[in-house]
């Protein structure tokens, strides 16, 4: 299926489709920023898990603006014209890559008809549009549905490819679209086109400081211990399953207001203490992806600058829960502020240290909250333990398309679901088996409801269940 231009894909052949037109002054080229070079570095050794890369979001319309077809799609049009990373390709030149901003150009929308609110009809296009790679150097990076109901849109479908944009970059697009749509081009939100093409791409070596003190170093602050298989590889050697959690997402608010750290830390030092009080560790190294908006000049980049930071945990006094939050909150804070470096040179340093960069961080954890800065915010209201854990019942687990390689033995992402969050843990199959995964995350679950109402120690197992390992 191709999205390029303004090319009708054969799917869409019989189906109504309306051009969005968008400018944006010259045409541009640039280097990769350092997090593209690794994201398109890895789909060639591996080839792209696009289900994982392509973020979906739907946008629904307020009805305090005007929603008529051409109105969307003139609001559409100058979102990408305002933001250089939606009308960004990324091609292979010379054996690397670089980007190359487009100075106009159409966007074709599907207009895709829904009833009621447009919900149930969003999510069917939303999983379409998404269930598709995207063609880095020939199409734009993002796919677009408008839902109507009675010849008004409801809904706005987007799936993003993470080649050029990252979840925070996200994020501002949202902001800014909605501000299109209810004050118009004149009076939305102030022009990001620099921000948003080549310009961070060019944030390189100069730029950015190189990883002091970060990754390289870090790993000399942790023991190093071999990883020799202990069950049989599946294939796919790394299987994922993820729970969608109502429960989870109550907890973590609750707590994470208590305690004044984020939602996102609380989650992480929830599965940080179920994996590292499982595996007997007194210290642990934790990767978290960084979206790298410290400095002023990035603050509303609209691009792919996620890098990985890492921070090493001290838990040789088997802390508590409570008292493992704070611990969590600096040690993460310090990662993410770090994480500016230039990978390859990163991998001369590992190298030069005796590390193999294709194993060293495999002992590790890895950890990624993809959420809207949004779809945790606040605090739950109180409720009662029966309460809460009423409401484990509404959990659903399901197992999803497995990976071929990661570099760390265990994985973690969180994702936005209504009304609830949705966590998949990944596992390596020759560390950890496979049917230790369901167990786990409804361990999880238990932990973070069971440390709202008491304190949960060392070795934080909240149920009586003993995983295989």
């Amino acid at each position: 299926m191709r999205f390029a231009d303004a090319v009708v894909p054969a799917e869409w052949a019989t189906e109504t489709l309306v051009l969005a037109e968008f400018g944006g002054g010259r045409t541009e080229t640039a280097p990769t920023t350092w997090a593209q070079g690794v994201m398109f570095r890895a789909a060639a050794r591996s080839g792209w898990n696009h289900r994982f890369l392509n973020l979906r979001r739907t946008v629904p319309v307020s009805g305090r603006v005007r929603a008529d077809l051409a109105d969307v799609t003139r609001a559409i049009g100058a979102l990408v014209s305002r933001h250089g990373s939606l009308r960004t390709r990324v091609r292979s030149v010379d054996g690397g890559f670089r980007q190359e901003t487009a100075a106009a150009g159409q966007l074709p929308l599907l207009v895709v008809p829904g009833a009621g609110d447009g919900v149930a009809a969003a999510g069917v296009v939303a999983e379409r549009l998404a269930d598709v790679a995207f063609d880095h150097a020939a199409e734009w990076p993002l796919r677009v549905a408008l839902v109507t109901v009675d010849d008004r849109v409801r809904q706005i479908v987007i799936v993003f490819s993470h080649s050029t944009v990252d979840a925070y970059g996200v994020e501002v697009v949202l902001r800014d679209l909605r501000l299109l749509l209810l004050r118009g081009d004149r009076h939305s939100a102030r022009s990001t086109v620099g921000a948003g093409g080549p310009g961070p791409a060019r944030a390189g070596p100069g730029r950015f400081r190189p990883c002091r003190g970060a990754l390289g170093a870090g790993l000399a602050q942790l023991p190093q211990p071999p990883m020799t298989p202990t069950h049989p590889e599946l294939t796919p050697r790394l299987r994922r399953g993820t729970l969608v959690s109502p429960a989870v997402d109550r907890a973590a608010r609750l707590l994470a207001a208590r305690h004044r750290v984020s939602a996102s830390t609380v989650l992480l030092a929830a599965t940080t203490a179920l994996a590292a009080g499982r595996d007997g560790s007194s210290s642990c190294g934790l990767f978290t992806m960084a979206h790298n908006r410290f400095r002023a000049e990035y603050n509303d980049a609209v691009a792919n600058l996620g890098q990985i930071g890492m921070c090493v945990v001290d838990l040789g006094d088997r802390p508590g829960f409570t008292e493992l939050l704070p611990r969590i909150w600096r040690g993460a804070l310090a990662a993410y502020r770090h994480a500016y470096y230039d990978p390859v040179a990163l991998r001369h340093r590992l190298l030069a240290d005796g590390h193999d960069p294709g194993t060293a961080f495999l002992p590790y954890y890895y950890f990624n909250d993809v959420r809207l800065a949004g779809g945790s915010a606040g605090m739950a209201p109180t409720v009662t333990e029966s309460d809460l854990r009423a409401t484990m019942a509404e959990s659903t687990f399901q197992w999803v398309d497995g990976m071929a390689r990661a570099a760390w033995h265990r994985l973690v992402h969180v994702v936005d679901e209504p009304g609830a969050v949705g966590v998949t843990v990944s596992v390596d199959t020759r560390f950890v088996p496979a049917e230790s995964v369901e167990p786990f995350l409804h361990d999880l679950e238990d932990l973070l409801v069971t440390a709202v109402f008491r304190e949960v120690s060392w070795p934080w197992t909240p149920s009586s269940r003993v995983l295989p390992r």
